[in-house]
C-alpha cells in the first residue's frame, strides 16, 4: 500500500508504519538513531533505468553522468559504477571520494568555476575522463600542469548559452551573467575554443551547458539544444571542429510536494534526443554522443529523513511549532531556497490530521524551519517524523552549526538496511580542533 501523495517516497507496511525500501521507519530510527537519512536504493535504480531506456530506444550514443554534488558518498559512487553511469565531480574532495568508491577514472568528468591547481593536478594524475573547462585562468593552470607532466587531457568546453530556466535565481546557471562557463554572445566561448584546439596537450571532445536546476518543462532544454547545435555548426564551418560530445547538463525536476509535477525521466530524455536529432539534421552535422547529468532527479525522491519529535510550542489561534532533533544543519534548503516539503508521522501516517503545524529544528536561528503549515496528527515527544524527498542536497550541504553532529545515512533495499555513513560523534567534530 502506498500513500496517495509522494507515492515514490514511501510505502506502508503491514504494521501500518511508513517503510523505506521495505524497512520499517520506526525500526530504522530505533537501530540507527535520528536524524537519519534513509534511501530506497530501488528508487535510484529505477530512475537510472528510465533515463537510459530513452537513449537505448533511440539507438544513439549517450552517457548518463551522475551529478554527484547532489549526494556524494563512497556507497553512492559504488552504486552508480555498478549501474554503468559516469559521474561528475566539482572538487578534490568529491574526486577523492569517487576514486575511493571505485568509480572508474575514465568515467569521471571534473566541473567547477574555480578548480584549484592542486585539484587539476590530482585529476591529471588520476587519469580522469575529461575536464569541463570553465574559464581562461583554468586553461592556463591546466596547460602548466600538462606541460610539467608531459601529459594530455580530454576537455569539454562549458558555455553559457543565454537560456534562463524557470527556477530559483540561486540555481539558474545558463544565463549570460552566470559565474559558470564561457559566454557565447560576447565571443568568449569562441575565443576559448581557438585556444584549446591550438593546444596539443588538450583534446576538445565537445561542448557543455547547464541551464539550471529543478526544471519541470523540456522547453528550456529544447532552446538550449538549438543554441548549442547552431554554435557547433558555426564552429564546424570556421574551424572544422566536429564535436564528439554534446553535454546538456542536468537540472531535471524532482517532486517535493504534491503540487510539483516534474516530467518523467524518459520524457525529458526523449524530448532532448528529438531536439538534437532535428537540429543536427538541419545543419547536416554528424550526430554527437548526448550526455546528460541528472543528480537531484536520481536521488532526491529516493530518500526520507527521520527525526524524533521533542518539544512543542502552542499558541492557540496563532501558531503550533513542533520541534525535531535536526533542522538546518542536515537540510539547509528551506532556509536557503525557501524549499517546500511535506511531513508524516511514521507510526500512523493515515491518522486524522488534526492541526496545521510548522516543523522547526533545534538550531539557534529563527529561520531554522523545515516545513511550514503542514497538516499533522497531534504529536508527542518521542514520535518519529518523516520528511520525504530529502535525498538531494541534504547530507552534502550539512554542517556542524551549533556543534551538532551530522546525521547517519542508510541504504535500504528489499527489506534490508545497510549503514553507509555513520553518525558523527562529538570527538569527530574535534578531530581538526587543535586548541591553543
Amino acid at each position: 500500500m502506498q500513500l496517495t501523495t509522494l507515492a515514490d517516497s514511501f510505502e506502508i507496511n503491514r504494521s501500518g508504519h511508513l517503510a523505506i525500501g521495505g524497512v520499517d521507519a520506526l525500526e530504522l530510527a530505533q537501530k540507527y538513531g535520528t536524524p537519519l537519512i534513509a534511501y530506497d536504493v530501488s528508487k535510484i535504480k529505477a530512475k537510472i533505468k528510465h533515463f537510459k531506456q530513452a537513449f537505448i530506444d533511440a539507438q544513439i550514443p549517450y552517457r548518463v553522468v551522475y551529478a554527484s554534488k547532489a549526494f556524494s558518498a563512497m556507497a553512492m559512487y559504488q552504486l552508480i559504477a555498478e549501474e554503468g553511469l559516469g559521474c561528475d565531480v566539482v572538487s578534490g574532495g568529491e574526486l577523492f571520494t569517487a576514486l575511493k568508491g571505485g568509480m572508474p577514472p575514465e568515467r569521471i568528468e571534473f566541473h567547477g568555476n574555480n578548480k584549484l591547481p592542486a585539484e587539476l593536478e590530482m585529476a591529471v594524475d588520476a587519469g580522469i575522463g575529461c575536464i569541463v573547462v570553465d574559464n581562461f585562468q583554468e586553461i592556463t593552470f591546466l596547460d602548466t600542469i600538462l606541460r610539467a607532466k608531459q601529459a594530455t587531457m580530454d576537455v569539454i568546453l562549458r558555455v553559457a548559452p543565454g537560456i534562463e530556466a524557470e527556477t530559483h535565481k540561486y540555481i539558474s546557471t545558463g544565463q549570460e551573467n552566470s559565474k559558470f562557463g564561457f559566454d557565447v554572445h560576447s565571443g568568449q566561448a569562441e575565443k576559448a575554443l581557438k585556444i584549446l584546439i591550438e593546444n596539443p596537450r588538450m583534446r576538445v571532445k565537445g561542448i557543455h551547458c547547464h541551464i539550471g536546476s529543478q526544471i519541470f518543462a523540456a522547453k528550456g532544454f529544447v532552446m538550449a539544444v538549438a543554441t548549442m547545435v547552431s554554435l557547433l555548426n558555426e564552429w564546424h564551418e570556421k574551424y572544422a571542429f566536429e564535436a564528439e560530445v554534446l553535454n546538456l547538463g542536468g537540472g531535471f525536476g524532482t517532486r517535493y510536494v504534491e503540487q510539483d509535477e516534474p516530467l518523467a525521466p524518459e520524457t525529458f530524455a526523449a524530448e532532448i534526443i528529438a531536439a538534437v536529432k532535428k537540429n543536427v539534421h538541419t545543419y547536416g552535422l554528424k550526430m554527437p554522443a548526448i550526455w546528460i547529468e541528472p543528480g537531484r532527479s536520481l536521488v532526491g525522491e529516493a530518500a526520507a529523513t527521520l527525526y524524533t519529535v521533542g518539544s512543542r510550542k502552542d499558541v492557540e489561534g496563532v501558531c503550533h511549532f513542533v520541534s525535531v532533533d535536526g533542522g538546518m544543519g542536515d537540510n539547509i534548503r528551506p532556509a536557503l531556497y525557501q524549499a517546500k516539503y511535506e511531513a508524516w508521522l511514521a507510526s500512523r501516517p493515515h491518522a486524522l490530521q488534526e492541526q496545521i503545524v510548522t516543523v522547526v529544528g533545534k538550531y539557534c536561528e529563527s529561520g531554522d524551519i523545515l516545513v511550514r503549515d503542514v497538516p499533522l496528527p497531534i504529536t508527542h515527544a518521542g514520535d518519529i517524523l518523516a520528511i520525504p524527498s530529502t535525498g538531494a542536497y541534504g547530507y552534502t550541504m550539512a554542517s556542524n552549526y551549533n556543534r551538532n553532529p551530522r546525521p547517519a545515512v542508510v541504504f535500504c533495499e528489499n527489506g534490508t538496511a545497510k549503514l553507509i555513513i555513520r553518525r558523527e560523534t562529538y570527538a569527530d567534530m574535534l578531530a581538526c580542533d587543535l586548541g591553543m
